[in-house]
């Protein structure tokens, strides 16, 4: 297909794309997706080689949320029955990080619920940045706690934080009718203060939330102006309390399209599969580790993943290589950009920062609008159980809901059940 040739030539010279050829790729056919799989993923080779970068979350706060963004369990107004709990101390978001660490992940994710910190809570954060620190050497920490104020991206990054996540979620011009309490522009100038403080930007979509292929194509190439080092790509987990609970748009050659479609937009950046992969990819998880390079092992914010184990079982099938602490993530032209500031100067390229270029493979065992999210895995001891401040009360089963194709090509919402984080319990699986 001359269409998949001239992406590939493009994708090998770091060249964007147009946005008719990005348009074209999401309007492929069933008939030709392991055409497009196999074109997208020369170019994640030719970058990542078969290494899997491994993420682990650390969730400090969840619920509790003054912001309306439609596509989450946190927001306000939510009916979606979740765990809802303050701060967690850094004594224990350190055990919880560690369980991540102990089972291969390279990148400690700390997120919080909220339209942004607050000074105080911002002291709070950098405590736990350096006590994970001290007791994980080596370990990237990345920082989801919303809009950020002048000045707090510098003092994560004096806390040793690497990186930063927001989200753009969707396109500018539909942004307004998925939240009203803050605006897209907002989002982008988070991501800037961020990259204006050294901190590596890791900024991503949603798909699933009714958006059309323009808007998908619109916040990809937005994302790639701002060029951030990290692009989540999460799927609608669509909770039953929020406005987009019926929103069941998504089939496993849809996300692989997404995917392909963002490798070919970013070619040289870390895309990271995110929420929502077990309930829309489900058993064609393993075709997506040839379009991304990076994954969230076990839960998310707020509701549960598979089986840190199985992940780990998948990565090894599917012939690809968890990623070494020793090996830096992104390609070395994007790691001699960072190392004047950005989070590879916390040590040498070589070292465990953001950029990257090719290196020795360690083996090892091993997110919704903030992050992603982690249990321990599988063939691990669990860390302590960690005492949360107002955890709530246990929480019921989730539907069955997810969504398939059926024999018509359109969503079925009946095969796999969307698990709320923590259910049947008062604390979070990776509390």
């Amino acid at each position: 297909m001359d269409l998949l040739n001239t992406l590939v030539d493009k994708g090998l010279r770091r060249e964007l794309p147009t946005r008719e050829e990005a348009l074209a790729v999401l309007a492929t056919s069933d008939d030709d997706l392991l055409d497009v799989v196999a074109a997208a993923g020369k170019v994640r080779r030719q970058w990542f080689g078969r290494r899997v970068k491994l993420n682990y979350l650390v969730n400090l706060k969840s619920g509790l949320c003054p912001e309306d963004c439609s596509y989450c369990s946190q927001r306000l107004g939510s009916k979606a029955g979740i765990l809802k709990y303050t701060w967690l101390k850094p004594d224990e978001a350190s055990r919880a990080a560690a369980a991540g660490v102990a089972g291969g992940a390279k990148r400690v994710c700390l997120v919080a619920s909220g339209r942004g910190p607050t000074d105080r809570d911002v002291d709070r954060v950098t405590k736990t940045i350096e006590a994970i620190k001290e007791q994980n050497e080596g370990v990237e920490v990345c920082a989801c706690l919303g809009l950020l104020s002048d000045g707090q991206a510098d003092r994560l990054r004096s806390a040793g934080a690497d990186a930063y996540n927001h989200n753009l979620n969707t396109s500018e011009e539909t942004y307004g009718a998925i939240t009203t309490t803050h605006t897209y522009a907002d989002r982008v100038e988070t991501v800037q203060q961020a990259q204006a403080a050294g901190l590596s930007a890791c900024s991503g979509l949603i798909a699933g939330m009714g958006e059309s292929d323009k808007d998908l194509v619109d916040v990809v190439f937005a994302l790639r102006d701002l060029d951030p080092d990290s692009v989540p790509v999460n799927f609608l987990i669509p909770f039953e309390g929020t406005p987009l609970a019926k929103e069941w748009n998504l089939t496993p050659q849809r996300c692989l399209r997404i995917l392909a479609m963002v490798r070919f937009v970013c070619p040289d950046v870390e895309v990271r599969l995110a929420g929502g992969r077990e309930v829309h990819l489900r058993s064609m998880q393993p075709l997506a580790l040839h379009l991304v390079n990076s994954i969230f092992l076990g839960d998310y914010l707020t509701s549960e993943g598979q089986a840190g184990q199985t992940d780990l079982d998948m990565i090894a099938d599917a012939g690809f290589e968890v990623e070494g602490a020793g090996t830096t993530t992104l390609p070395r032209h994007r790691a001699d950009a960072l190392s004047g500031g950005g989070c590879g100067s916390q040590g040498a390229p070589e070292a465990a920062g953001c950029g990257s270029h090719e290196g020795s493979v360690a083996t090892g065992c091993g997110s919704h609008g903030g992050g992603g999210g982690c249990g321990p895995c599988g063939g691990h001891p669990e860390p302590e159980p960690v005492v949360v401040a107002d955890a709530g009360e246990s929480v019921p089963a989730g539907r069955t809901d997810a969504a398939r194709t059926d024999a018509g090509g359109g969503a079925r919402t009946d095969l796999v059940t969307v698990r709320r984080r923590g259910a049947g319990t008062d604390l979070a699986p990776n509390a």
